[in-house]
């Protein structure tokens, strides 16, 4: 009789088409096998990358795990001690995929009997939670290149529910704290707007006097904004600017599995389903009109304009659709920008009609 090394398999399957993912603006919550190790950190591999054989991820260790992830939940091996390990990830066919580990058993004798052991983490992602179970864990939950700023977010987020006991007026506070730091950000852009709106009866007649000369018409439009020394890149620049953070935000709502089955108030009972009476994506369509109305559109051809007017009713349709947690986000903050937009062109502009009585008495 000889003596045996065996080896011990730590596996998990998933089917690849029964994942719930959510998507927006051309990026979408990751569901696939996951790595951790200290040589790799964390490693994440698409299923097409798995079914092509390109997925690329640190093939052995001597510490680490593997997971297989998805949207609001993970299922982990987390094995301990300092023991060599082999990860795989594997495409079964008919979209099924596995991912785990192997693990040897102590060299045993004839006859004899030998065991080895890892911890199982299957449920939720809560942050807090995951990084206590295992050294990086918690990066399962994924902002992608938001993470820098998605993650103060969420802390944010949570201290705000700490107050108040509900994931609903966090996201209000968290949304009215972004608008106060930006104020002065959103203050120039909507000055710059203010500035153009109370010239749009002369940019009327400019087009007017041009007709269909386009090059005329904007050589005509960019002299003007010369003379009057406007911007017309003022109010876009600082919108810009906010971006990358209002964006953060949104995936920090999308990710966060504690807004999941959380209610607000009233109607809205869980945020992470949409709203059931449609009473938010009615009210987002309302401030997105009113907002065009205040936005100056200079140079904008009639269908353009046309066209535009028909962008709330896209954007409430789209929301109609989307979790509850994020139209209340979207109409926090189109409500708020729409207040400081109306401050802005009551302070630094005119109505139209002023305006135009002015140029054409010139």
């Amino acid at each position: 009789a000889q003596a045996i090394s065996p080896h011990a398999y730590f596996q998990l399957t998933r089917d690849g088409e029964a994942a719930e993912q959510v998507e927006a603006f051309g990026v979408s919550t990751f569901t696939g096998p996951a790595f951790f190790t200290d040589v790799g950190k964390f490693q994440k591999v698409s299923f097409g990358d798995v079914t092509d054989g390109d997925a690329k991820f640190v093939k052995t260790a001597n510490d680490g795990w593997v997971a297989m992830v998805q949207h609001y939940f993970v299922s982990a091996w987390l094995p301990e001690g300092d023991v060599q390990r082999e990860f795989f990830a594997r495409a079964l066919g008919n979209n099924l995929f596995s991912a785990g580990m192997i693990v040897p058993v102590d060299t045993l004798a004839s006859g004899a009997e030998g065991k080895v052991e890892s911890r199982l983490y299957a449920g939720p992602q809560e942050q807090d939670k995951l990084e206590a179970i295992a050294p990086g864990l918690d990066l399962v939950v994924d902002y992608g290149w938001l993470t820098v700023i998605a993650a103060p977010l969420f802390w944010v987020l949570s201290w705000l529910h700490s107050l108040t006991g509900n994931w609903g007026w966090a996201i209000i506070l968290v949304t009215v704290a972004l608008k106060a730091l930006f104020f002065p950000l959103s203050a120039t852009s909507y000055k710059s707007m203010a500035k153009m709106r109370k010239f749009q009866p002369r940019i009327a007649q400019l087009k007017e006097r041009y007709g269909d000369d386009k090059q005329k018409f904007q050589t005509a439009m960019m002299e003007l904004y010369k003379k009057e020394k406007i911007n017309p890149m003022g109010g876009c620049l600082p919108i810009l600017v906010q971006m990358p953070v209002f964006l953060a935000l949104y995936w920090v709502l999308v990710e966060t599995v504690e807004l999941r089955q959380a209610p607000w108030f009233a109607w809205i009972q869980d945020l992470t389903a949409r709203d059931p009476y449609f009473i938010l994506p009615v009210l987002n369509m309302l401030v997105m009109w009113l907002t065009q109305k205040l936005t100056p559109a200079p140079g904008m051809d009639p269908m353009q304009q046309k066209m535009m007017q028909f962008m709330p009713l896209v954007f409430g349709v789209m929301m109609a659709f989307m979790p509850a947690g994020l139209v209340l986000y979207w109409v926090t903050k189109g409500s708020l920008g729409l207040l400081q937009q109306g401050w802005m062109t009551k302070r630094h502009g005119q109505t139209p009609a002023t305006s135009d009585a002015k140029a054409l008495s010139k």
